[in-house]
């Protein structure tokens, strides 16, 4: 049986686990501490985090229940605009078990009540299971960005409107 999250809002006392779950993640790549609260004071409502729910007798998993984050942003105030999904990252051994899912999926929804008309990302050309999940979920390469990433690898720029026929899940 997969487990069940709580998406909610990123709260300040949860910055020293996503960081956790983002140096697991990204190694040296990693976001620091101050642009995540830099994102939660910019993006707010749509910094979100998956927290493992207690079983039914009501006891919290063992390990930390906080186990993954999404953070995106809308652009423009518009109704129609844009949103970016800026970074996305579930904890190493929580990963293949519906966090992400849960994450986009609830982000989707948000988005769709603000009126935002698409969601936007780029993803390391590298990248194949994370390429893999978000055509799952409806996007569309738009183009490759060369050189997108710090090091210098190139990126594939993604989009998918929020609202998108529910063939393949819950929205």
């Amino acid at each position: 049986m997969r487990p069940q999250y709580v998406i909610r809002r990123a709260r300040p006392s949860d910055l020293e686990r996503i960081g956790e779950i983002e140096r697991a993640s990204f190694g040296a790549e990693a976001y620091d501490r101050k642009l995540f609260a830099y994102y939660m004071d910019k993006c707010g409502s749509l910094f979100l985090v998956a927290a493992r729910q207690p079983d039914r007798r009501g006891i919290a998993p063992r390990r930390k229940k906080l186990c993954g984050y999404l953070i995106a942003c809308l652009r423009g105030t518009r109704s129609g605009g844009s949103a970016e999904l800026v970074s996305v990252a579930i904890e190493p051994e929580g990963r293949g078990k519906g966090a992400a899912s849960a994450l986009l999926e609830s982000t989707l929804r948000r988005l769709a009540r603000r009126g935002a008309g698409r969601l936007n990302l780029v993803v390391r050309v590298t990248n194949e299971p994370a390429r893999a999940f978000y055509e799952k979920y409806g996007f569309r390469r738009v183009r490759i960005v060369h050189g997108y990433y710090q090091e210098g690898d190139d990126g594939i720029a993604m989009s998918r409107p929020v609202r998108l026929a529910k063939a393949w899940g819950r929205l």
